[in-house]
Formats: structure tokens, C-alpha cells, sequence
């Protein structure tokens, strides 16, 4: 199964051109650093996930509102985007709001392709799935979108990368998620794996108050 997930990262490097051309760029993926979600995202993640045209940088996540395109390029310890905002309304207001401060968050969307089937990943003890969940070795880059003030996961951060599951945006009306299938197979076969769970559950709630913040703006 693929969810459509977002994540933040700690980084000051993001730049909005003085010109009138309306250019960007800036750090949208840290390696090697845990985040707020206690996941890592290890070097060469995007090799095989990176599209060479432009992708749609987007607001809140909303494909109704695109507000410029970027380019994505993989380094030995960052994903580095680089782009332009439309001409148009919704590009100026928005590069506006980033260079203000209003609006200087940065969230990437990913889909990961390191997990094995939901059903191997279920059987795994619980130190090895551990680890396959809280490291993230190869995903597929989806989209970037700005997004305003304090809407990251990791306080402070400015117009940085963001992750959270938003899958129920983007999958099929009720699929359930990973989380959901690993805490009913364990239910079913006695295992006690509360801890996991509640952190999961967590970063569902999260994803969801975003998700209803998204579909409120």
C-alpha cells in the first residue's frame, strides 16, 4: 500500500529572490538528522524518486493551488530544490507571504518504497520493525507546498520540509493505513505493542488536524 506523507526539518536555507522574477530555493530534506516524528531520512533516498522535469509547488497541499514549479536535486546529505512562483495572484501573494514571514514554511510530499507488504512488515519483531518505520532509505518525491507559519512539526523551523500522513487525501475513502493494519494484526495475535502504537496514532492525529487545516484554507 503507498501513503502520501509529509515532513520538516530544521533549516534556515531558503531564499526568495529579491527580483521580479519570482525565484526560490532552499534545503527541502535533511539526511541523516532525526525529526519530530523520530524518523531518520538517509543519504540517497531520492535517487531512484526524483523525476528530471518540474514539479508543481503547491499551497497547504492543495493540487487547486499551484503557485509556481521547481526543480529537485539530490546532494550527498540534502534534498535541494530550486524554482520559480507563477505569475499570477495566488504566485505573487504567496512570495509575498514568504518573504514576510507569514507564510515561510516549506512541506515536502513523499510516498515511501523501502516498506515491505504491510503483511511481512506485521510478523516482524519489534525491534526490526522499528527500525524498517523509523528509517526512511527510498521514497518517491511527490510534491512541494509552502505553507503558513507554524504549521511544521518542529517549532521555529522557516520555510523548511515538512511530513505527515496525509494519505486519506490521496487514497482510496476508506483503505485503511498502515498504522491501522499493523495495530489489528497485533490485537489479533496478542501482541503487545502499545508503545508503537500510541506513536503512530500520534502522528495520525497529527496528520489529521493538518489535513483539516489544509482543507479549510
Amino acid at each position: 500500500m503507498t501513503e502520501l506523507e509529509f515532513r520538516v526539518f530544521d533549516t534556515h536555507e531558503f531564499r526568495v529572490g529579491e527580483d521580479q522574477d519570482g525565484t526560490f530555493d532552499g534545503i527541502a530534506c535533511q539526511y541523516g538528522k532525526k525529526d519530530s516524528y523520530g524518523t531518520t531520512f538517509h543519504p540517497g533516498v531520492f535517487r531512484r524518486g526524483i523525476d528530471k522535469g518540474s514539479y508543481a509547488y503547491l499551497w497547504m497541499h492543495s493540487p487547486y493551488t499551484p503557485i509556481g514549479t521547481f526543480r529537485a536535486d539530490e546532494q550527498s546529505n540534502l534534498l535541494h530544490i530550486g524554482g520559480a512562483y507563477d505569475d499570477t495572484q495566488d504566485g505573487r501573494d504567496k512570495r509575498a507571504m514568504a518573504r514576510s514571514g507569514s507564510a515561510r514554511e516549506l512541506s515536502v510530499g513523499f510516498v515511501r518504497t523501502d516498506l515491505p507488504p504491510w503483511e511481512k512488515l506485521a510478523e516482524m519483531g519489534d525491534d526490526d520493525r522499528a527500525d524498517a518505520l523509523d528509517n526512511i532509505r527510498s521514497a518517491r518525491l511527490v510534491e512541494v507546498s509552502q505553507i503558513t507559519a507554524r504549521m511544521a512539526a518542529v517549532p521555529g523551523s522557516k520555510l523548511k520540509t515538512v511530513r505527515s500522513a496525509l494519505g486519506a487525501l490521496y487514497t482510496e475513502a476508506g483503505e485503511p493505513t498502515l498504522a491501522e493494519r499493523l495495530a489489528d494484526y497485533d490485537r489479533a495475535h496478542g501482541r503487545d505493542t502499545e508503545t508503537l502504537h500510541r506513536q503512530m496514532e500520534l502522528r495520525r492525529r497529527r496528520a489529521a488536524a493538518l489535513k483539516l487545516a489544509t482543507a479549510g484554507g
